[in-house]
């Protein structure tokens, strides 16, 4: 029997307004190899804010909905409706992972009736959700769907971090705003793998976030001498591969030289393209807005910049290493990979303004979690 339920969607019409809004949808009867889930729980990920604003003005926000019906709209700057031409007109539902219970299955997966579940595939931010069998992961016994609602997105990507450098090579890691809740994580994975791990962090509260559960290089930005201590811990550590959340601005571009610097302090002698050590630069975020800024004479020219998405890593890994590290997931779920949260809202209390802006800071420690079943 088919069910009703809210889900959030964003769109962008011709004109260049976007709407976000609560509409009353239908959810199907589940197919033989899907469930429904009573969402209970779903994270405001950085990674959700782009498809739920996308290129809007935030400051142009309006209220245009009603108490039992809340809606915004924003401006998307005309030059700025390039790079989003291809969803114009159509109405996204929003949110990548949450966790819940389980409330139909079809025929293939009635296992999994009752059953509290983790999930990943968009269009978590509404009452109920209708997704395939091979998307939701059963949560241990004991294990809150609070618990369950973040153990994909930065559980995976920290996973892939490590992944990633193992093989292509690298001994060490560089990683950037890495007092967030994926940067304890990725901590916490190179202190049990023995992978050393040099943490960039812009704030004596964020060095002493990851001094407290065993980090050992941690670098704040913001301190007199950042760049020659930077210099310093690559060359113990041998790091040559750098993960960068923050995207805009030189920070990049500092650590690709400071990469560079340690390498020909080990040259007995001088190389007019600098040293032979091949140093990548991965960006996976864009905290920082502005342009990336790369000064390519000061790091030689064994260099690359590039994207790094969770998606195109697990499609190149492959299926069997994406269960695996599924499962190092959950049975770390409560430990490794445990998220927290600043504060709890409904599905309505989003799409309040001052809300909104408080989640849109993206601050460290400030992770907020949506609850459907608070409205």
């Amino acid at each position: 029997m088919a069910m009703t339920g809210r889900e959030m969607r964003s769109w962008i019409d011709e004109n260049g307004t976007l709407t976000l809004s609560l509409e009353t949808v239908t959810i199907a009867d589940p197919g033989d190899d899907e469930v429904i889930v009573r969402v209970e729980a779903a994270p405001i990920n950085p990674s959700d804010l782009g498809l739920l604003l996308g290129p809007a003005d935030l400051s142009s926000i309006s209220e245009v909905g009603t108490p039992g019906k809340p809606a915004l709209t924003f401006h998307v700057p005309t030059a700025r409706l390039a790079g989003v031409r291809g969803r114009l007109g159509d109405s996204l539902p929003v949110g990548n992972e949450g966790a819940g219970t389980v409330v139909a299955a079809g025929r293939n997966a009635t296992a999994l009736l009752g059953k509290r579940v983790g999930m990943i595939g968009g269009g978590m931010y509404a009452d109920y959700r209708r997704i395939g069998r091979p998307d939701v992961l059963e949560l241990p016994d004991g294990v809150s769907a609070v618990d369950g609602a973040s153990m994909f997105i930065n559980p995976l990507t920290a996973l892939g971090f490590v992944e990633t450098a193992r093989r292509e090579g690298h001994k060490a890691i560089v990683h950037t705003a890495a007092a967030s809740n994926l940067g304890q994580m990725l901590q916490k994975i190179c202190l049990t793998d023995g992978v050393p791990l040099i943490n960039i962090v812009r704030s004596p509260a964020q060095v002493e976030i990851l001094r407290n559960i065993g980090a050992t290089h941690i670098l704040n930005s913001e301190e007199e001498g950042f760049s020659g201590r930077l210099v310093d811990l690559i060359a113990e550590t041998g790091a040559t591969v750098a993960f960068d959340s923050v995207g805009g601005g030189a920070l990049g571009s500092m650590i690709l030289q400071a990469m560079e610097r340690a390498a020909t302090r080990r040259m007995t002698r001088f190389e007019r393209y600098g040293s032979d050590s091949f140093k990548q630069l991965y960006i996976y975020g864009v905290l920082n807005a502005a342009p990336t800024r790369l000064n390519c004479l000061a790091f030689g020219w064994q260099w690359r910049v590039s994207g790094w998405l969770l998606w195109t890593f697990l499609r190149g890994a492959g299926r069997d290493v994406e269960d695996r590290l599924r499962q190092r997931v959950v049975a770390e779920l409560t430990t490794t990979f445990a998220s927290t949260y600043s504060r709890t809202i409904g599905l309505g209390e989003a799409l309040q303004p001052d809300i909104l802006q408080a989640y849109l800071l993206k601050a460290t420690g400030q992770k907020f979690l949506i609850d459907p079943t608070r409205d």
